[in-house]
């Protein structure tokens, strides 16, 4: 199956990144050039180790989700992994006191980390939309891009360029992020349980009975009333929640995702 769930501006938005890096690069002095493209490099190397290196801290504090570990969530995410087809991941859940997953990886097989107090709040669709999410980013590439452009965004210059820079990849960010929620919607199939599970990393899990989640939607549907709020998603890497739910409606109602819908529950039979 190709990822043809990508957000639409999400390409887009990375060529411009890319576009702007290269400016950047083309405006400075020949000395500054080539410290600026050994500075991607070791801005490279560094995300590689540090990689790494997180991987083997992980292994020391988190457990391995295998089936004979978790049998019930290995067998959740082997069929995500069968809807998405992303490749070789590892799973592993992390203990927290918060509601969090995060990917990362620049060789296979990739890592898919959980942070536990997800296992406790959300059902078993809600789950499934967040593994899928995940999923997305390694699907579509987003590991390895993600170092790529974040060194590339970091090269020595101007101060009004780095701001510049930094605001761009951030830009590309949010879309990924955007991308990765219909992937998260694609894995559980349940538009209703993807929108849950986002309403419950936005309260930390407080909203648990239909009743609680109608509220905590309400207030936060009001996000992007606030200019704080829309100035603060300028400058962070993943948008309002009000927004995720938004952009996931408008792809629900598409029929672009019941097409892909019915071909990601074929991978299953």
């Amino acid at each position: 199956m190709n990822a043809s769930y990508r957000y639409p501006n999400e390409q887009l938005v990375l060529t411009l990144t890319l576009f702007l890096v290269f400016v950047v690069i083309a405006v400075t002095a020949t000395a500054t050039l080539c410290g600026s493209l050994l500075f991607v490099l070791a801005m490279l190397a560094f995300s590689y180790f540090a990689s790494q290196s997180r991987h083997e801290t992980l292994i020391k504090q988190a457990h391995q989700v295998t089936p004979e570990s978790s049998p019930n969530l290995a067998a959740l995410a082997r069929d995500c992994v069968r809807r998405l087809q992303p490749g070789r991941v590892n799973f592993f859940v992390v203990p927290a006191d918060v509601l969090n997953a995060y990917t990362f990886g620049l060789s296979d097989p990739k890592v898919v980390v959980l942070y536990s107090p997800i296992l406790q709040v959300m059902d078993t669709d809600e789950i499934q939309f967040v593994l899928g999410h995940e999923l997305g980013h390694v699907r579509l590439g987003h590991t390895w891009l993600n170092s790529l452009v974040g060194g590339m965004a970091g090269i020595p210059s101007p101060l009004f360029a780095a701001v510049i820079l930094q605001i761009a990849f951030r830009w590309w960010n949010r879309m990924c992020e955007y991308s990765a929620d219909r992937a998260g919607l694609l894995a559980c199939g349940k538009p209703n349980k993807a929108i849950s599970a986002l309403v419950k990393l936005a309260t930390g899990g407080a909203a648990q009975t239909s009743a609680d989640l109608q509220k905590a939607l309400a207030l936060i549907e009001k996000e992007d009333d606030d200019l704080a709020n829309n100035i603060g998603e300028l400058l962070g890497t993943h948008p309002m929640i009000i927004k995720r739910i938004e952009e996931l409606r408008r792809y629900i109602a598409s029929a672009e995702y019941s097409r892909l819908q019915a071909v990601v529950n074929k991978n299953t039979e």
